[in-house]
């Protein structure tokens, strides 16, 4: 049988549990497998997030009250947005205005603001859904950017590129989460999506070695870091036709596995 799933070759053997490196979902596709092929599938983050104190943060000479507008990409940046303003007593003005790069966000807002009182334009999913409102108040407006350690390359570029007033401020940063209790389990597949995953699978494990387990991986980004690692991915997703990593697992669940 042909797929697009890459795997180690002639190498399928029975997979029984499967370690996602991600948080547990309410829903998903994974669940339909454990069913159908038996498994055990557990669910254990690799990274979190964590805060910024507001002793660092005063270091990047940033007073968010300053700014008149400011531009979230996520939760986490909300949540740090405020936590820092309270904890600096920055107080925001009542003309501030919030973009938003989802709906979901924008609603998420009204944990800290009253919305009659406060300016919030969502887009769809990218910084350029918010462009066409951005522009209108470009001339007026200093924008501020909460961010991770790991930056908003994205949005930074495009409000380069539109010569917008902006600066980003990191309020919080994505660390590797303890896996000490894991040092005597093993999976016969582990899946991860991030680069910083990997990262964290050898914080916690610096003398990993992949024996038979199988190596199921999300992205480009993510192949390299496992590669660089010196382990072999047997399980890739997206390909052509193998958009999802359900997909491939399913795939490669075929030929390993009989269903149950």
């Amino acid at each position: 049988m042909t797929t697009n799933v890459k795997v180690q070759e002639g190498i399928f053997k029975t997979v029984k549990t499967i370690l996602v490196s991600q948080p547990k979902p309410e829903r998903s596709p994974y669940y339909e497998l454990e069913k159908r092929y038996g498994l055990q599938i557990d669910w254990r983050p690799f990274v979190h997030v964590e805060g910024v104190e507001a002793r660092d943060f005063r270091k990047q000479r940033i007073r968010p009250e300053e700014f008149t507008a400011i531009i979230f990409n996520s939760k986490n940046a909300v949540d740090h947005f405020f936590r820092l303003c309270e904890e600096m007593r920055a107080k925001m003005s009542q003309d501030t205005k919030y973009f938003c790069l989802t709906e979901t966000i924008a609603n998420y807002l009204q944990k800290f603001i009253i919305y009659r009182k406060r300016k919030v334009f969502s887009g769809q999913r990218s910084i350029q859904d918010l462009g066409h409102y951005m522009k209108k108040h470009k001339a007026n407006e200093r924008f501020l950017l909460p961010c991770s350690d790991l930056g908003a390359q994205e949005i930074a570029t495009y409000l380069d590129e539109q010569g917008f007033n902006w600066q980003d401020a990191v309020m919080y940063k994505t660390v590797s989460s303890d896996l000490s209790d894991l040092s005597d389990v093993t999976y016969d597949v582990l899946v991860f999506f991030s680069p910083l995953e990997i990262k964290s699978l050898y914080d916690n494990f610096p003398d990993f070695l992949q024996n038979d387990t199988r190596m199921a991986v999300y992205g480009n980004s993510t192949s390299k870091a496992v590669e660089e690692r010196g382990l072999t991915i047997n399980i890739k997703a997206p390909v052509p036709d193998v958009p999802s990593m359900t997909t491939a697992l399913e795939l490669y669940l075929q030929q390993s596995n009989k269903e149950v």
